[in-house]
């Protein structure tokens, strides 16, 4: 008998609308992408390539807005806002466009990252299996993560995968 693997998604959540936090790990928790020091984040040239491909699904899906975010060390964290009804920025909202699941938004965000990684001579470099998400329900949750995404270098001590 195999064994099965928990479910990490909301059953009830259709995931293709909505505003949704985000971490994506790096596999075995390696600090690829810099280091804290005197709580702030010290970037090496490889968060660039995290931030180019993580701002770019904002013109690969437009029907989503990229709010706060944040590379750390060994891990990244956002908050997407799937929106299929917004209008603006002059984005075109043709209905031809197929709206994709979060899953495969972030799936498109994981493997173009790492072509990218071992393309700039990071051919270790891997990502944790899935990612962890939380639906943000309301306003006072919606405050209270970008908090948290904006201190995230601040607690770096505190992480259980501090190195």
């Amino acid at each position: 008998m195999t064994k099965s693997r928990k479910k990490n998604r909301l059953e009830t959540f259709l995931y293709k609308d909505g505003y949704v936090f985000v971490t994506i790990n790096v596999k075995d928790h390696i600090p690829y992408f810099g280091k804290i020091e005197n709580d702030e984040m010290i970037l090496n040239g490889y968060w660039k390539i995290i931030e180019e491909c993580w701002l770019r699904l904002w013109q690969q899906y437009n029907y989503i807005i990229l709010d706060e975010y944040i590379i750390m060390p060994n891990h990244s964290h956002g908050i997407i806002i799937i929106d299929n009804d917004i209008v603006g920025n002059g984005r075109d909202r043709s209905l031809q466009q197929k709206i994709k699941w979060l899953s495969s938004i972030i799936w498109a965000f994981k493997t173009t990252s790492s072509k990218k990684l071992h393309e700039s001579w990071l051919q270790k470099f891997q990502r944790q299996r899935s990612f962890y998400d939380h639906i943000i329900r309301n306003e006072q949750d919606f405050q209270r993560i970008r908090e948290y995404i904006q201190i995230n270098p601040y607690k770096w001590k505190n992480d259980e995968y501090y190195r």
